[in-house]
């Protein structure tokens, strides 16, 4: 154990019904699948120099006996949408006698579910993988490996191991910057797992980042996975100059995006600085248009501004808006689809993440509706979706078939394409690139690709994507190449969101036949944790 050890590092599938796996857009590009798994590479680079590593991405590539055959360890671990495909890894592992270790952010939230593990490395990974290999050396074969939250040194953290990926399969590389996020969000668990203090890279550690990226011959789209990425102000404010000088002196190779909280709109000296640097998307949670809804979910941040002004903002420094909605709070006191539509259209914003509310393990939100017994029993195994599928884990305020119902009006309404074609239309009019989009190998092919493939997506739907992509040119030719992207997304959007109305109005048509049965609840009491009711 003390010499080289040959590990096999397996990222699962993500659950196929999902918002975010892009499945035509990668089509289009010839990617097989949006993001690279950049947390798996990370604990590669903290691994001995003389072990040999393995990457094996379950949604972009086959996992063999023979990668098997090869391993003398098993490392896996994701987030919840891939909890399923990670127990069966295990499962794989154990039938054929392979030790696997098993981390990342759902493992960390419901350590229990993963009990069959031979380890568990929970929590960050920089400073307790030492431990973990210190272990292994000295012939340990099972443990469970904890870090405590949030208070890893992230200018610890290695350089990934960017070489262990075919970056031609993904859509786009994410990289770091900060961890944690200023708010305390009732619903999230970012504070959870990574602290409400957000902590840092150095500028050191990020262009390093780049560089190895730019010398493996990567040219596009850099994600910042951070969860908000203004969270720390003053240290991105420090780090931008230096990211601006770099992409300067390289020709500007990668285009960024990144998620980040609706007061970035408040900072126009900062927006000016992320546009200078190419950032040209940005993904916002917004959640509610209602104030009530907002208070009582302690994301208080989103009361204190126009949201339609904000995002106005946003785009007119040349940086597209995402967004998160969520139906299902305990806050609603009737429809609230005409207000989240009227919001959604107001801000001109394309590509809207709405999703029912999911009570996730470690959160606020858990925690009050476990004392509320009003939280389903997770038994492990039914998480088959993102919240688009299978959020309301919970037994909600107002009727169930009423949030449900508001769901899909928002859903069908939104994605309808003359709607959809029409927000891209308006966004292409407000934003204000200051840079040309830079052709990288591959666009011409997509375009011609979209072309073919806009005209087979439904009625209606060609001829809206012609009138939004003439008024562009006419009107704001540097905004084109973003306008295509958000069409492209469509192809993936559209079908989805009408597969998603389709599986809710099957389970509305479920509880109005009373063929839906309530999952059992969970019940906190003092003297014997958790039991069933």
């Amino acid at each position: 154990m003390t010499d080289s050890c040959k590990i096999l590092m397996v990222f699962p599938l993500f659950n196929s019904g999902s918002f975010w796996n892009y499945k035509e857009a990668c089509d289009l590009t010839g990617a097989r699948y949006p993001a690279a798994p950049l947390g798996l590479i990370t604990v590669a680079a903290l691994l001995p120099n003389n072990w040999d590593v393995r990457l094996i991405n379950r949604n972009t590539e086959l996992l063999t006996e023979e990668d098997f055959a090869w391993a003398d360890m098993v490392m896996t671990g994701g987030m919840l949408p891939q909890r399923i495909d990670a127990l069966h890894i295990i499962d794989i592992c154990r039938a054929k006698g392979k030790p696997v270790v098993i981390g990342g952010p759902d493992v960390t939230s419901s350590p229990d579910i993963y009990k069959a593990a031979d380890f568990q490395v929970l929590g960050e990974a920089e400073e307790i993988m030492v431990n973990f290999i210190s272990a292994w050396r000295n012939g340990v074969t099972q443990g469970v490996f904890v870090a405590p939250m949030g208070k890893t040194d992230v200018t610890k953290s290695p350089l990934p191991r960017f070489d262990l990926l075919n970056l031609d399969h993904y859509l786009h590389v994410g990289i770091q910057f900060s961890r944690g996020c200023p708010f305390s969000c009732e619903f999230c668990d970012i504070i959870e797992l990574y602290g409400r203090v957000p902590r840092t890279k150095t500028t050191g550690q990020v262009m390093a980042e780049l560089d190895a990226l730019y010398a493996l011959g990567y040219r596009g789209h850099v994600d910042f996975v951070d969860d908000n990425l203004i969270g720390n102000k003053k240290a991105l404010r420090k780090f931008l100059p230096d990211l601006k000088r770099w992409q300067s002196e390289k020709s500007f190779p990668f285009e960024f995006s990144t998620e980040a909280s609706i007061n970035l709109a408040d900072d126009a000296e900062l927006l000016n600085d992320l546009a200078d640097c190419n950032f040209f998307a940005v993904f916002v949670g917004i959640e509610s248009p209602d104030t009530d809804t907002l208070v009582m979910t302690q994301k208080k941040q989103n009361t204190r501004r126009s949201l339609q002004q904000s995002i106005e903002t946003i785009h007119g420094a040349g940086i597209f808006v995402n967004a998160g909605f969520i139906v299902g709070f305990d806050s609603e006191k009737g429809s609230v689809a005409p207000g989240m539509i009227e919001c959604i259209e107001d801000t001109s914003i394309p590509v809207c993440m709405v999703g029912l509310l999911y009570a996730l393990p470690t959160t606020q939100l858990t925690r009050r509706l476990l004392a509320e017994g009003r939280l389903f029993l997770d038994d492990g195994q039914t998480q088959s979706g993102d919240q688009c599928t299978a959020g309301l884990n919970f037994e909600t305020s107002r009727p169930r078939r009423d949030v449900l119902d508001d769901y899909r009006i928002v859903l069908r309404t939104i994605y309808e394409p003359t709607a959809y074609f029409d927000r891209v239309r308006r966004l292409g009019r407000m934003l204000k690139r200051k840079r040309t989009h830079r052709m990288i190998k591959g666009d011409l092919r997509s375009f011609i690709r979209l072309l073919f493939r806009i005209h087979r997506a439904g009625p209606g739907t060609a001829w809206q994507f012609w009138r939004m992509l003439l008024d562009c040119a006419v009107h704001n030719p540097k905004a084109l190449p973003y306008v295509v992207m958000t069409s492209a997304l469509y192809l993936h959007l559209g079908p989805f969101a009408r597969q998603v109305v389709r599986e809710i109005d099957q389970e509305i048509f479920n509880i109005e036949q009373g063929h839906w049965q309530k999952p059992r609840l969970q019940k906190a009491r003092a003297e014997d944790g958790l039991q069933l009711a």
